[in-house]
């Protein structure tokens, strides 16, 4: 079964840090940008962040930009997210994505592969 698979989620107080893993089978990780979304409670899902398939572009969500880190391994099907300085807006469940188009992840539509999510929380 193709799937994402995220981990890494918990509680952290502000200004600290959680790196968020993303698994995906061969299927779905071959050849496809990767990213992150992230839904607060009462909110919107946002966009996070994405990687291309080569890692040569990136875009990251100006509420993030300088203190999260995205990477990939190819080799073993993986997208990290490094979360630094976190602050309590930065509590939502962080959902791992996948789509062979990086402008439809930085969009946000039609994207192809979900993760089932993982919760983060920063305590003030």
């Amino acid at each position: 079964q193709e799937q994402l698979v995220e981990s890494g989620g918990g509680l952290v107080q502000a200004g600290g840090s959680l790196r968020l893993s993303c698994v995906a089978s061969s299927g779905i990780f071959s050849g496809r940008a990767m990213g992150w979304f992230r839904q607060a409670p009462g909110k919107e899902r946002e966009f996070v962040v994405a990687i291309s398939w080569d890692g040569s572009r990136i875009q990251y969500a100006d509420s993030v930009k300088g203190r999260f880190t995205i990477s990939r391994n190819n080799a073993k099907n993986t997208v990290l997210l490094q979360m630094d300085s976190l602050k309590p807006e930065d509590t939502a469940v962080y959902y791992c994505v996948a789509d062979f188009s990086f402008g439809d992840i930085t969009g946000g539509y039609g994207i192809d592969y979900w993760g089932k999510g993982t919760l983060v929380t920063v305590s003030s």
